[in-house]
């Protein structure tokens, strides 16, 4: 029988798994990657995570995430991991816009969504968690990619993305990582650090959690720029997966981290999408646990693939949401194909060495 789930490891991971299967006190960190509705098909798994495997937990958990990542693990951080994580499957997948929505519109239905997810009380739950220390990732504009004049928008991405092609360093000459954390009594500093690029942490509030998520994902040419962010430098802020699209950095880790992704690619920045050379670097995956769809589950989708942006587009408004519910629906498979990997070992003999997808 096949299974619903891919799973990979680096080295320093595979072994411990070997000798000790997979267990929650493995982990001290969660990372959640860029790509909209591509997490439909990882909804089920978010769900187990959240309200089992991590229930009980006594010590803390350190997510980091960007764009639809940062907004997953900003549901992990509530006091209802569950039910924010359920409300965000809801609201995004049955989202609706005009014939030809403009930027505002989108911007508009966004800012709703996530007052949605976030309810009354979650900002100052995230805030205030003695348990998930949340890391939000953003890309602040430089240049013409500051601008909301499409045209000249346009052009800045353009030129970062040139620069990028010639070198992953030279985005930073055209966006910089923020990194916004949480900082109350529990946790005085960020957890994670970076030297691959000039990276400004700002410490998270309930001022400015949801301004801050509203950045994270904010895409470039589809949304608006977040102008004011309380405690943050002035600037325009746009969606952290510019910089880090798929976290190919050091988790920083003493112990092992869980990444769920919704397919067995790891890219490191935006720009990086149709590089065939740009590829994650395998150390810092060394400790890492990456759960994927299998080919065999994404082959069981309509249309045999996994929900994504261009479904918008691809599909008239009632054929979508019918597509992406039964994605929602199946992802529960995977859920139940890793606990099954955890209580009984099931498919752990199964396990790829990361650096075959790297």
């Amino acid at each position: 029988m096949t299974s619903s789930i891919s799973l990979y490891a680096g080295n320093k991971a595979l072994k411990q798994i070997q000798q000790n299967g997979i267990h929650q006190s493995m982990f001290d960190v969660m990372a959640g990657a860029s790509g909209g509705p591509k997490w439909f098909t990882l909804y089920g798994l978010d769900c187990y995570l959240f309200g089992e495997f991590f229930a009980n937990r006594e010590n803390p958990i350190h997510t980091i995430g960007s764009s639809a990542g940062a907004w997953r693990m900003a549901c992990f951080a509530q006091e209802d991991p569950v039910g924010a994580i359920k409300r965000l499957a809801h609201h995004y997948s049955h989202e609706t816009y005009s014939s030809k929505p403009d930027v505002h519109e989108i911007s508009d239905k966004a800012i709703q969504m996530l007052d949605k997810v976030l309810g009354t009380t979650g900002e100052e739950e995230i805030a205030n968690s003695t348990l998930v220390q949340s890391h939000f990732i953003v890309a602040r504009a430089k240049g013409m990619s500051q601008s909301e004049n499409r045209l000249l928008q346009l052009t800045g991405l353009l030129k970062a993305a040139t620069a990028n092609a010639l070198s992953r360093q030279r985005i930073g000459k055209h966006f910089e990582r923020f990194i916004f954390y949480t900082k109350n009594a529990s946790f005085a500093r960020p957890f994670f650090s970076f030297e691959d690029m000039p990276t400004e942490f700002i410490p998270l509030s309930s001022h400015n959690i949801h301004q801050t998520l509203m950045a994270s994902g904010a895409i470039p040419m589809v949304l608006r720029g977040i102008t004011k962010i309380p405690g943050a430098p002035s600037g325009v802020y746009r969606d952290g997966g510019i910089v880090d699209y798929h976290l190919d950095i050091n988790f920083n880790s003493e112990k092992l981290v869980l990444y769920p992704h919704f397919f067995p690619i790891v890219k490191p920045g935006w720009f990086d999408k149709k590089l065939k050379n740009r590829r994650a670097n395998p150390e810092n995956f060394d400790n890492v646990i990456l759960i994927t769809p299998s080919e065999e589950h994404v082959n069981s989708l309509p249309y045999r693939k996994i929900s994504d942006r261009k479904d918008f587009e691809s599909f008239d408004e009632r054929t979508r949401i019918k597509y992406w519910q039964t994605v929602l629906d199946k992802s529960h498979l995977m859920a139940e194909d890793f606990q099954a990997a955890v209580d009984t070992g099931k498919g752990l003999e199964n396990i790829i060495p990361i650096e075959s997808i790297l």
